[in-house]
């Protein structure tokens, strides 16, 4: 095994009754990629500060090879003392390092140089942060959620140049996609503690559920054992004195691991809280315009959204997603053409901005409004900290201020927020900034699940495949084009992927094609759609449910009294159960031809 370049060895930090990290180990040899994956809160940011040398852990060493650079890229840039972009840039360069490379990967990433840090976006600020970090080309990269905030066309730009990097690198993401084409090996922090496989995240998921599953059987063992001691206890105390003595301790032993043993954190449990149906047809846009200056954002775009579609926009940033988002709920009035709503149409929102908030606001005030311990969930009144557990907050957590919570707690807030009110149109734009892995299956699920129309606006490639039934995106001078599927479908039938930034003029042109570009001519590989996921997973309780029926309505129509007592229950459990039986027929040739389709996928 060669030398790594950096390893940590026995990290233990605490911030509270539990620990942290304990005994977390980490390695990192030249040309690996490991992805560092666990749920938010689980201290990922933390282990790669320590690694990057700018936190001190409570217990532990840190080794770096003699002579490796490393460059660290944090969630939120510190441009403090640096006048313009250019200066923040090249202040990460070393003296043996190219400034021309800084000035390339500006180009690259769209920005002159010139921008006033405090005038930046956020996706700008973070093209700035990666162009820091990455102009020096260390030996070593530490990237802590490098696609936050970036469009799709960056993030295709920087999967292609990290790909083409010799660096090690440690990548923290939760945009599924990047991290299963970047990473070789998988590093899992999980209550305080980590394990690795030698497989990038691709594999991951199926290896972690293998192990939760192993974890459970084994705790199920520890409390029979603990149980059957206890009965022994009770019942089989014997008089033989340093026996008893032994197998007493030993109990105790076994109780005290219980006891101290910390079982997977829970899952959210969150729930959308539905108005009464729409009308079938909830939008209708004929001939939308909208213009800024003299530049089109759009022009002549036509739409029908009928109930149940799950429609995403997406495109780079400044093509005008948000803007023919509120075109299409009302929020703003066009400059041509016209929006028609369902008269019924409840709207529930999840805004990117989650800072308008006042930082100082507690929790539990974010979701109340003040003054109370209740929360209205779907029109009926819930304790605050009953509906915040279900979006994994603790009861300590209901008074503490906005300004603490991490980025994906505040994620989990407004996603709080946003489906406590009854509604039958969800918007939503950018809500996967910021969530864990596991937050973000269940939010597919729910919007799954769903009835009411969703209009999402989102950078996440793997989420749009996985939850859009279309796809609206830009085709330049305001025009917009509805393609059928998710991403992956969209870029099909669409021919390419979104252009790149231009490069300024100083910067040299760069001939690498970007990886999407050619994933895009290749022929598209089959996959299911979301709905045929979710209907493999739901039939056969939906058969099983559908067999107990018939059971059941047979066994009452084998009573051969029944007609004579009661015709008409005898006539409505016969016509039940023809309808069951028709139902259960259409339901295993369902699930049949989905399990050949997957077969053949899989092939």
């Amino acid at each position: 095994m060669p030398a790594p370049l950096i390893q940590l060895s026995d990290i233990a930090v605490s911030f509270g009754r539990h620990p942290l990290l304990d005994g977390v180990e980490l390695n990192l040899a030249a040309g690996e990629r490991v992805c560092l994956v666990g749920r938010n809160g689980s201290g990922k940011s933390t282990l790669l500060k320590i690694a990057a040398g700018l936190a001190e852990a409570d217990r532990g060493t840190r080794f770096l090879q003699p002579g490796a650079t490393l460059r660290y890229l944090p969630q939120e840039p510190d441009f403090a003392g640096h006048a313009t972009v250019r200066d923040y840039v090249e202040a990460g360069l070393g003296p043996t390092d190219d400034p021309h490379e800084a000035t390339r990967l500006l180009g690259e990433l769209g920005l002159a140089g010139e921008e006033r840090p405090d005038t930046l976006s956020g996706g700008e600020a973070r093209r700035a942060a990666l162009a820091r970090t990455l102009a020096p080309d260390p030996d070593i990269l530490l990237l802590d959620e490098p696609t936050n905030h970036l469009d799709l066309s960056a993030i295709e730009w920087l999967e292609s140049e990290l790909d083409g990097r010799r660096a090690a690198l440690i990548l923290i993401s939760h945009d599924r996609r990047f991290l299963s084409r970047l990473s070789r090996a998988t590093l899992w922090l999980d209550r305080g503690r980590t394990r690795r496989i030698e497989r990038g995240f691709a594999d991951f998921e199926s290896w972690r559920d293998e192990v939760l599953a192993e974890e459970e059987r084994d705790r199920h063992k520890l409390d029979r054992k603990i149980a059957a001691e206890a009965d022994w206890l009770r019942y089989g105390v014997t008089a033989r004195r340093k026996r008893n003595v032994r197998r007493l301790e030993a109990l105790y032993a076994l109780r005290k691991a219980r006891r101290e043993d910390r079982g997977p954190m829970g899952a959210v449990t969150m729930t959308v809280a539905e108005a009464e149906k729409s009308g079938t047809l909830a939008i209708e846009a004929k001939g939308l315009g909208k213009s800024y200056g003299e530049g089109a954002v759009v022009a002549d775009f036509s739409i029908r959204i009928a109930r149940g579609d799950r429609i995403g926009i997406v495109g780079p940033n400044g093509a005008g997603k948000t803007t023919l988002l509120n075109l299409l709920t009302g929020a703003l009035t066009p400059d041509a053409g016209g929006v028609r709503l369902a008269a019924d149409l409840t709207i529930a929102r999840l805004d990117q901005q989650r800072t308008a908030l006042d930082p100082e606001t507690r929790l539990q005030d974010a979701l109340t409004g003040g003054g109370s311990d209740s929360v209205m969930v779907g029109g009926k009144p819930r304790h605050v900290v009953s509906y915040l557990q279900d979006f994994l907050f603790s009861a300590e957590q209901v008074r503490t201020p906005l300004k603490a919570l991490s980025g994906g707690e505040r994620g989990r807030l407004m996603l709080a927020r946003a489906f406590a009110a009854p509604s039958n149109m969800l918007v939503l734009d950018e809500p996967t900034n910021d969530l864990d892995l596991e937050t973000l299956d269940v939010l597919q699920d729910r919007l799954g699940e769903y009835e009411g129309v969703v209009l999402l606006v989102s950078h996440d490639r793997d989420f749009l495949d996985r939850v859009a039934s279309a796809v609206i995106a830009p085709e330049g001078e305001g025009r917009w084009l509805e393609y059928a599927g998710g991403y992956t479908d969209m870029l099909a039938q669409r021919g390419e992927a979104f252009a790149p930034r231009s490069a300024t003029r100083e910067a040299p042109a760069k001939t690498a094609e970007p990886a999407a570009a050619q994933a895009a001519r290749k022929p598209a590989r089959r996959r299911l759609s979301f709905n045929e996921t979710h209907a493999l997973a739901t039939l056969p309780k939906q058969i099983a449910d559908l067999e107990q029926r018939i059971g059941r309505l047979r066994a009452t129509l084998e009573d051969q009294n029944l007609y004579a007592k009661d015709p008409g229950s005898f006539a409505a459990a016969a016509e039940a159960l023809g309808a069951a039986q028709s139902e259960l027929s259409v339901a295993e040739s369902r699930w049949l031809e989905l399990e050949i389709l997957r077969e053949e996928i899989g092939s």
